[in-house]
């Protein structure tokens, strides 16, 4: 069986709760903090039968590692997961709709990038394993309990993975400044992977030599680039709107 891990914040641990309370083996939290947040959250806790352990401050952010605990954290079980790629998009039905990051590093947001493709519905957030950040406690704090629910592939060539994307007919999509088109110029109905870089490098080159076609967000302000997390949601949230027409 697979090492219990950490969870922290809220709602990190509140959609545990809710998805899978059978997975937790111990809530810890801090007495002292009794606003109505709290007290709510610990009475979903019990309803679910969690085992609930008082903390202080200074043990919950050992536990977390961070200080960012909101005073709850907890021990649980790695939940079943999708063991490839290629078993996830076999099991997909309709057409696909995938994030893929090049060069994302940063767990903050990587949490936020997955959180927003949480909520748009994509099936799944792509990464190369020697540019990208792994989910760690802080990602899945940031994540708002997303880190649970949308699965994350960290591959070894992600320029072959994007081919074996097209293989599948599977449209790769990539995002960068100097592209002809915008995000809302193209069609976003079918199977896409959305390719996007980090802040300021972007894409590697050979990523983007890899997609089938580059699309900008259209700037319109004085600052050059979005958020890797905020672009992200532009583009997943343009493919909800145009797949809910």
């Amino acid at each position: 069986m697979s090492s219990p891990k950490v969870l922290f914040g809220f709602h990190a641990v509140g959609v545990r709760l809710k998805t899978a309370p059978q997975s937790i083996i111990e809530i810890f939290y801090e007495p002292t903090r009794r606003d109505a947040r709290m007290r709510q959250f610990l009475e979903r806790a019990t309803e679910a039968g969690a085992r609930l352990i008082e903390a202080d401050g200074l043990r919950l952010a050992k536990l977390a590692g961070s200080h960012g605990h909101q005073g709850v954290a907890a021990r649980v079980q790695p939940l079943a997961q999708v063991h490839s790629l290629d078993d996830l998009l076999d099991q997909i039905e309709g057409p696909p709709l995938l994030l893929v990051l090049d060069g994302v590093t940063d767990p903050h947001n990587l949490g936020a990038c997955l959180r927003v493709a949480d909520g748009a519905g994509a099936h799944a957030v792509i990464a190369p394993k020697d540019h990208a950040a792994g989910i760690n406690a802080t990602v899945a704090k940031v994540a708002s309990g997303a880190a649970e629910t949308v699965p994350y592939f960290m591959v070894t060539n992600l320029a072959r993975t994007l081919g074996e994307l097209k293989e599948r007919s599977i449209w790769c999509i990539g995002t960068s400044d100097d592209a002809p088109k915008s995000i809302y110029q193209v069609d976003l109905k079918g199977p896409v992977a959305l390719v996007l870089g980090a802040e300021g490098d972007g894409m590697r080159q050979l990523t983007r030599k890899t997609c089938d076609e580059l699309v900008n967000i259209p700037m319109r302000g004085a600052v050059e680039s979005l958020n890797v997390s905020v672009a992200s949601g532009v583009c997943l949230y343009e493919a909800l709107r145009q797949r809910s027409l």
